[in-house]
């Protein structure tokens, strides 16, 4: 269905356009719902909410404001799920260091670009959305799950090829690449829900037993 959507679906008219985008979404979640972890968890569904808010975001996204919005809330609900996964090592710990000069680097051009477009009023929720999202990834990260890391760096991926060929300069098979990673980047966040879940139950136990 991404394949379809990414490649086959035309511009207009734009309600079957958003139709499209939509369903790869609705595939993502349906899979995240199947393979739910046997307890229920505060966390898993916390990804639930994210993804669902993802959702809205795609289908809004044309209103540039009320789409970013959409995919702030999910960002939050993500970024709480994974916070609450905290695993601390130096190593997973310092990569905020890569994270907050990139996301200067972006935060500045797109700025700037902005500023020049006549579209100051973006300013504040882009730099606001700008640090959000970076805040994601490193909980992403600080969980140690291989899938939630890969998955949020993705959306960072794509979230900056969106954003440089929407303000600053177009980039070629920018819808591609925009779409490829952003589904694989929220198929693999929907993937990690249930691992993540199952790895600290099983951390739990491990301690419980040694207690």
């Amino acid at each position: 269905m991404s394949v379809l959507y990414i490649f086959f679906i035309p511009e207009h008219p734009m309600l079957i356009k958003i139709l499209f985008k939509l369903v790869p979404m609705w595939l993502i979640i349906s899979y995240a719902y199947l393979h739910r972890p046997s307890t229920s968890s505060k966390t898993y569904w916390t990804i639930i909410f994210g993804l669902f808010f993802c959702m809205l975001g795609d289908g809004t996204l044309h209103w540039f404001i009320v789409g970013l919005s959409a995919f702030l809330i999910g960002h939050l609900f993500y970024m709480g799920a994974f916070f609450s996964k905290w695993r601390f090592s130096w190593l997973r710990f310092v990569s905020i260091i890569p994270i907050v000069c990139y996301s200067f680097f972006m935060g500045k051009e797109l700025i700037t670009a902005i500023i020049q477009n006549g579209n100051a009023s973006l300013v504040i929720p882009v730099i606001f959305y700008v640090i959000v999202i970076s805040l994601m990834t490193w909980s992403a990260i600080m969980t140690g799950n291989i899938w939630a890391s890969i998955g949020s760096i993705l959306f960072v991926l794509s979230d900056s090829i969106l954003s440089w060929n929407m303000f600053v300069a177009s980039i070629p098979y920018s819808n591609v690449l925009i779409m490829t990673t952003y589904y694989l980047a929220q198929f693999l966040i929907a993937h990690s829900a249930r691992s993540i879940v199952s790895s600290t139950l099983y951390l739990d136990k491990k301690i419980g037993s040694t207690i």
